[in-house]
């Protein structure tokens, strides 16, 4: 028989149901068979029909996938989805249920209510007679509990109770006795109950913040540092990202959970990705301090450390380590790095190239592009794809490669966990938690998991990795002192004083304030001269943008409930999107407080205004209604993204802000107040400002609308500002 197959999909509309609203695909599958051939099967003989002739076959199925709903049915669609045909849906609600509730809540939802084999009503087997119906359902009980236990067992880790472990325990003693889930659930519980408790900053037992201690800081050794090949330096900083980013709990990354870290009660929030970005920060800060940090260094000493620096980059590179390759570029464009025109000058061109291209991968031309399009490329692939465009780096760096697969050692990929925090916070921002009726939005949630599949599709090639820990070079590693911004300025100052004629210290940059009585401000921006860097000296970001918008300025900020500072680079009016960590700029900063060194990414959203509205609000929205999510800097569909920093912090410690067309200046200001933890009623203490240029700002009347007042112009960049 011949046969082939053309499936088409087409929109069924919507099903609406008591508490849930569903979206109702039909799939069409075209069967084709020659007749010559099939012609017997269909009971006649094949030479009465000519060869070309061919029958064709229809068969249509329906594909119900939830789009909201309540609570309630939402978990009694995990029984149902898969005879729906929404083979994703236990996934996609598994990764991000804590979102809108907790396991506690959804385990006695679904055990109690719809897992009770005596006295469950559940709809696809009410006609069924009673054994059956109880086989059933215990097959998708076990069907649910099972993916659960495999996909989100930490869920589970609940020391010292283990509540929700030991009633899901009970449950399987009572209603599956002796299987092989009661078996599992009674190992898992064992292993949780010998493991030590972890403290709340265990997770970065492998970062420099907690393995300090009881060892003297010191300020890096050039000797010491050149004793370490580079390669083993890549391999390490490898070997330490990999553990951490293994142990990242996915739905600690969600907008809605990760935006609500700096609040006081959440102080234990979301402890793996704070790990992770504390390695980050340290591997940035340890290049900073290994270039400063030794006042006697010559300047041909200063660029051989830098030239080890971006070896050791591209080292990272070829292991597909995007995260310490992120964080090393991003300290080499700090202020206090960036600015030794002199020293950059002794860097060999061969070695700046090769630092140009590795900073190409991280421009952020069009949302990094490139950077994202490189990681989908290589994420599951066994090795880096080192096209470079030097001729001299491209024989080295396929000499390396090569090495790296005669070894038959395979690589993962370690990606730069902020631009997965930053998608995710803007996604948190642009759409409802809930929609017409209080419903809970699961196509939020849907989005949501697309980011989530990627973040657990690159834990997974991590497991390729074959590292073994130099304890030497760690121990190395814990001892860096991490210096100051305004330490690292300083010896940045004393290391080349004359060369800094035009570029302010962090702590006098200062903006004149004009106050503009009307809505509306010109396109015309003043920018004040900046420090032009040699021809020689390195390009960030992509080979043609200025030097200026390539570089980088450190942020310092006194904050005592955030470990939050980054490494920003220094936007112009000509690349409006080039802004800090933005949970996706590389990070480097202390905690001016409490004189210690900390560093994370920065927020770029404290969550979706929208999203903590109850349900019901008002300004929640028709499932139905089409959508454009709303982006940064871009007015679109009657609504766009800002940036709210409050005045004395850093602008790159921001909250991001839905608006719409209606919105007026209480209103954002309200929300802009929650964003930051303080009293939404201080609402008439405040002003809210929109920064224009560096001496220019845009002051709102008290009820003017912010969509059509805002300069559309420049960076949606807010300042929340205190009356004088």
């Amino acid at each position: 028989f011949s046969f082939s197959w053309q499936t088409t999909f087409q929109d069924g509309g919507e099903e609406v149901e008591d508490g849930a609203v569903y979206n109702v695909t039909l799939k069409k599958v075209q069967i084709q068979q020659a007749a010559n051939k099939g012609a017997r099967w269909l009971g006649g003989e094949g030479d009465q029909l000519p060869p070309e002739h061919t029958v064709r076959q229809y068969e249509t199925s329906k594909i119900r996938a939830i789009k909201a709903g309540t609570l309630e049915k939402l978990v009694e669609n995990l029984l149902t989805a898969f005879g729906d045909a929404d083979f994703s849906y236990i996934s996609i609600f598994l990764a991000t249920y804590r979102a809108f509730s907790s396991p506690r809540a959804v385990l006695e939802l679904l055990l109690d209510r719809f897992g009770n084999l005596e006295t469950s009503s559940h709809g696809e087997v009410a006609n069924l007679n009673s054994l059956e119906s109880e086989m059933v359902l215990r097959a998708e009980i076990a069907s649910v509990l099972r993916a659960w236990l495999d996909q989100c067992s930490e869920d589970f880790r609940e020391p010292p109770d283990y509540m929700c472990l030991l009633k899901l325990l009970d449950y399987l003693k009572n209603n599956m006795p002796n299987s092989d889930m009661e078996s599992r659930v009674q190992n898992l519980l064992k292993q949780f109950q010998n493991q030590e408790v972890e403290a709340v900053d265990g997770f970065c037992s492998s970062s420099s913040s907690d393995l300090v201690d009881g060892e003297e800081l010191e300020i890096s050794n050039p000797e010491e540092f050149f004793s370490f090949q580079d390669h083993v330096v890549a391999e390490q900083l490898t070997y330490m990202d990999v553990m951490l980013f293994r142990r990242v709990v996915p739905y600690h990354c969600l907008g809605s959970i990760w935006s609500q870290r700096d609040k006081k009660e959440n102080k234990n929030l979301a402890p793996t990705v704070r790990a992770t970005i504390t390695q980050f920060n340290a591997v940035t800060k340890c290049v900073i301090s290994t270039i400063l940090g030794t006042r006697e260094l010559k300047i041909q000493q200063r660029a051989k450390i830098i030239e080890k620096w971006i070896h050791v980059a591209h080292e990272c590179r070829i292991l597909k380590n995007f995260s310490s390759l992120r964080a090393i570029i991003s300290a080499l464009q700090s202020n206090s790095i960036y600015r030794l025109k002199t020293t950059w000058m002794c860097v060999s061109k061969d070695i700046l190239l090769m630092y140009e291209e590795l900073s190409e991968i991280f421009s952020d031309h069009d949302n990094y592009l490139t950077s994202r399009e490189l990681l989908m490329k290589e994420a599951t692939s066994k090795f880096a794809n080192l096209d470079s465009s030097e001729k001299e780096n491209h024989k080295k760096s396929q000499k390396r490669l090569q090495l790296q697969k005669n070894k038959g050692v395979m690589q993962g990929t370690v990606p730069y966990l902020g631009t997965f925090l930053t998608d995710l916070i803007m996604l948190d921002t642009a759409l409802q938690d809930y929609v017409e009726g209080g419903l809970i939005n699961f196509e939020k949630r849907r989005k949501e998991f697309e980011v989530i599949a990627q973040i657990k599709l690159l834990q997974s090639s991590c497991n390729s990795y074959c590292l073994i820990p130099d304890q030497k070079f760690i121990q190395w590693f814990r001892r860096q002192r991490h210096l100051t911004e305004e330490e690292s300025y300083k010896l940045s100052r004393e290391a080349e004083a004359a060369a800094d004629t035009n570029i302010l210290s962090p702590k006098s940059q200062k903006s004149m304030v004009k106050r503009i009585s009307t809505l509306f401000l010109g396109t015309d921006v003043f920018t004040p001269p900046k420090e032009q860097p040699p021809k020689s000296s390195p390009v960030g970001g992509s080979s043609g943008e200025s030097t200026d918008s390539a570089s980088v300025s450190s942020c310092e900020f006194n904050h005592s409930e955030t470990e939050d500072v980054c490494v920003t680079p220094v936007s112009s009016p000509e690349d409006p999107l080039k802004k800090g960590y933005d949970s996706d700029k590389g990070s480097v900063s202390s905690d001016k407080g409490s004189g210690s060194s900390k560093g994370s990414i920065c927020d770029p959203g404290s969550g979706s205004d929208s999203g903590s509205s109850p349900p019901g609000d008002s300004g929640s929205v028709p499932c139905s209604a089409p959508r454009v999510l709303p982006v940064y800097n871009r007015q679109s569909g009657g609504s766009c993204i800002i940036r709210v920093s409050m005045d004395g912090l850093h602008a790159s410690v921001y909250k991001s802000i839905l608006i719409t067309n209606q919105d007026r200046i209480p209103d954002v200001t309200q929300r802009a107040l929650l964003k930051h933890n303080l009293e939404p009623d201080a609402v008439e203490d405040y002003e809210l400002v929109q920064v224009i240029s560096e001496d220019k700002e845009l002051v709102f009347p008290r009820d003017a609308n912010v969509f059509y007042g805002m300069n559309s112009h420049v960076n949606f960049d807010f300042i929340l500002r205190k009356k004088a």
